[in-house]
């Protein structure tokens, strides 16, 4: 099935795509949490909808662009949890930092995860304890590096200064600022050791690439050192949290 669900996130990328490079029209609303939702969100959401419903037809989706009302899922052991397009303002920005995210989610667990990244058609995968990365017909293994001094990856769109007075008491690292769930991502491959967050995140936001990271071998906790859990809970909103090697 994960070869199934990367297939149907790369559809997903290719109709994104269509509206980033002017094949299609981009269309701008607001949404009630005054986040932008585009046709490229949109599209992407269909496409992955129907090609779940057709793959797993009894197993219920939670997408960031349909959420189902609580008392619909609060019984859910399984489902999938999906950010068609995750950094809509990158996509907006124009800087290729944007990703398509499927996860499954099991007795709340991300136990299967992909990330797609169609402005430069980079796609992670995670099944259990094993991911890779897969870029210009090439699937490799990855796992986290302990480089010193570290490299945080902090989010482009959110810095706090809860983030900055976190880092100013880090000790020596190094910075990069990265839009999407390609932070996570950094961290499973090795080429950042940190992420920390603040501020917050939807579920969907963060799903697949906590799959991926874990995967890995990333530790995933918030600030009280818990495990981020997707047990089905009437808030879709994340506790700030932190990826890292330990």
């Amino acid at each position: 099935m994960l070869a199934q669900i990367c297939q149907l996130s790369r559809a997903a990328g290719a109709a994104i795509m269509a509206v980033y490079d002017g094949e299609q029209p981009l269309n701008i609303e607001q949404k009630k949490d005054h986040s932008p939702v585009t046709t490229a969100d949109l599209a992407a959401h269909h496409i992955i909808k129907c090609g779940l419903a057709a793959l797993t037809p009894e197993v219920p989706l939670l997408s960031e662009e349909d959420p189902p009302a609580w008392e619909e899922r609060q019984n859910w052991a399984r489902y999938w949890l999906v950010d068609p397009l995750d950094g809509t303002k990158e996509f907006l920005h124009r800087n290729g930092e944007f990703t398509v995210n499927i996860a499954l989610i099991e007795h709340g667990e991300a136990v299967m995860g992909v990330v797609y990244a169609p402005a430069i058609d980079v796609l992670y995968l995670a099944e259990g304890n094993n991911a890779w990365k897969e870029e210009k017909g090439q699937r490799k293994p990855i796992t986290v590096s302990n480089a010193q001094p570290p490299l945080v990856v902090v989010s482009r769109s959110h810095i706090d200064d809860e983030l900055k007075d976190y880092l100013n008491q880090l000790g020596e690292h190094q910075t990069i600022a990265v839009g999407s769930s390609l932070k996570f991502c950094l961290v499973a491959e090795g080429k950042a050791q940190l992420y920390p967050r603040f501020g917050p995140t939807n579920i969907w936001d963060i799903a697949a690439g906590h799959a991926v990271a874990a995967a890995a071998g990333a530790q995933i906790h918030d600030w009280q050192g818990k495990p981020l859990i997707y047990a089905p809970r009437e808030s879709l909103l994340n506790p700030g949290f932190r990826v890292s090697l330990f």
